[in-house]
């Protein structure tokens, strides 16, 4: 009668314990990593859905966030305007005429069908007045509440009375909003005295650009 050739071990109670010890070991360590991948998954989808809800993931032409409840942009697309609805904003203000190249046909109506309110302030390019702002100081003081779309054609105008009101109502930093408005742009001679006759208006001294 031939041996068997399977090898059987023998381990002591002491031995055998620590055998199942280390056999559970394998075990506990593939629980563990799968719980971490399930924690990462939920944060990043926390994440993502944080920042859809604020509106980060919209790519607006020449977007500034002036703060959490006011942005400028150029021209939003239809499809954008209603991303902009999903996102959180109340409002779009529209600082342009409506017969520029890149206008929505019936913008204020597709505004107000997505539950927004929408408010037409069109400020001529050649000629910007302390009445458009006051005008654009007061629709933004009765709406305080919510988050605000202002725009434009490229977001000149727009980033303009964004950084107005901001220093001039909000309290922002001039520095600090100058350097938004001008990562999009510096703006001309007829908008800088524009920018000066605002600051001027409110009694204070504008320095040039």
């Amino acid at each position: 009668m031939s041996e068997s050739t399977d090898a059987v071990t023998c381990y002591s109670p002491k031995e055998r314990n620590r055998s199942e010890l280390f056999d559970r070991r394998p075990m506990k360590t593939i629980f563990a990593a799968s719980l971490f991948c399930l924690l990462v998954g939920l944060l990043a989808a926390k994440t993502e859905a944080a920042n859809s809800g604020e509106g980060k993931g919209l790519n607006l032409l020449n977007r500034i966030d002036y703060s959490l409840s006011l942005t400028t942009s150029g021209q939003p697309t239809e499809a954008e305007l209603a991303l902009i609805a999903a996102a959180g904003y109340n409002r779009v203000i529209s600082l342009a005429f409506t017969n520029h190249p890149k206008a929505v046909a019936h913008e204020d109506d597709m505004v107000r069908g997505l539950g927004l309110q929408f408010i037409h302030i069109p400020v001529e390019w050649e000629s910007p007045s302390l009445e458009d702002f006051a005008a654009f100081a007061a629709v933004m003081q009765a709406h305080g509440s919510g988050r605000t779309l202002v725009h434009c054609e490229v977001n000149f105008r727009a980033s303009v009375f964004g950084f107005l009101y901001q220093v001039l109502y909000e309290g922002a930093d001039l520095d600090e909003a100058m350097s938004l408005m001008q990562a999009i742009w510096v703006p001309n001679a007829t908008w800088e005295a524009f920018i000066a006759r605002v600051m001027s208006d409110k009694g204070i001294d504008y320095p040039p650009l």
